[in-house]
């Protein structure tokens, strides 16, 4: 019977983790590639590259690009393990706590564009990042634990003179900041936004790093707005600029309010389906709600059960199922407890 397995590890700083890989005859010269991962002394997270039992030749290709993929991110063989850097590792709690948006509806967005009080951004599609420069630089998620950044981002961050904590979202290669909250070892979150905005954009930051673009009248919020929609950008973000930053989501409305041209919706996936297809759900309160199946492409890994997922959808059935539901990724920074049925957006008229 040909079988391969292997068992990867990945160290850095306190972080500890493991992968394991395994090319199986599950029947008459068919194959399976399976997984799992976590860390070290932990239960592990399981899934499989092939839903489906494959030949031989495709399970190996399948296997090699699966453990050529893991080493190219510093998983070595052997229990000590190297030690790399700039890697999608979380390694420490950093006590930092950002401000989090509630969504409004389609019928909200003139109030905010003309009203004075409010300015606006454009919503960008990525992952939540800050960064904190000091003597070095350090990227840190929505969680408040520290991760790996492109390079591009880290040494870009660092030419600035300053040091400092800005909030930003990553996308690929590049992360777009919009707000500061300390500049100088001085914490400034308290200050209106306009004037932390005034020092983010005194940093210099460009390329790898870029400030985001503000609107601040009616006629650029809405010329803004029409951009962005025409474009097929995710949304747009309305900011008070005499607010201070303050960390969490609040209860309803907010300082900071956020707008998307299409829904998305962080989902947990409770069952592996066959043909590449996985079923999620969703939190009412503390009760699981199915809201279908997604489709997972050819070219992503199917996610395991009790992974939260990011999903694209044009609009939800109350009590039902998200429709046309497509697969965006895996939320490494979002927990199940942050898949809340609140999220949804309805079928207008079916709220």
């Amino acid at each position: 019977m040909k079988s391969e397995n292997i068992t990867l590890y990945f160290k850095q700083g306190r972080s500890d983790k493991i992968y394991t890989a395994s090319l199986e005859e599950v029947e008459n010269e068919r194959f399976k590639v399976n997984f799992a991962y976590g860390r070290r002394g932990a239960t592990l997270r399981t899934g499989t590259k092939t839903l489906t039992p494959v030949d031989y030749a495709s399970a190996k290709k399948i296997y090699d690009k699966l453990v050529k993929s893991k080493t190219l991110k510093g998983y070595a063989p052997g229990a000590q393990g190297p030690q790399y850097v700039h890697t999608d590792t979380d390694i420490r709690e950093t006590g930092v706590r950002c401000q989090l948006l509630n969504f409004i509806k389609t019928s909200q967005v003139t109030q905010y564009i003309h009203d004075d009080d409010w300015w606006a951004q454009e919503k960008y599609d990525g992952k939540r990042m800050l960064l904190r420069k000091t003597d070095t630089v350090t990227a840190i998620n929505r969680n408040g634990l520290t991760i790996g950044a492109p390079d591009a981002i880290i040494k870009r961050a660092d030419v600035a003179d300053q040091t400092y904590l800005a909030d930003g979202e990553a996308v690929g290669e590049t992360l777009f900041v919009f707000d500061i909250l300390e500049i100088d070892n001085t914490d400034i979150r308290s200050k209106p936004y306009e004037q932390r905005l005034s020092h983010l954009e005194s940093l210099g930051l460009n390329g790898s790093v870029t400030v985001i673009e503000t609107a601040k009248t009616q006629k650029e919020k809405q010329r803004l707005y029409d951009r962005l929609q025409a474009s097929g950008a995710e949304g747009v973000v309305f900011k008070k600029h005499a607010a201070s930053y303050t960390a969490g989501r609040p209860n309803s409305g907010g300082n900071q309010v956020k707008f998307k041209f299409y829904a998305t919706a962080s989902v947990v996936v409770t069952k592996i389906n066959d043909k590449r297809s996985v079923a999620v759900a969703i939190l009412a309160e503390e009760r699981r709600v199915d809201v279908g199946n997604v489709t997972i492409p050819p070219n992503k890994d199917v996610p395991a059960v009790n992974s939260v997922i990011e999903v694209r959808y044009l609009y939800a059935y109350p009590g039902g199922s998200l429709y046309q539901p497509a697969y965006i990724g895996v939320r490494d920074d979002v927990d199940v407890k942050g898949c809340v049925i609140s999220q949804l957006k309805y079928k207008k008229g079916a709220e």
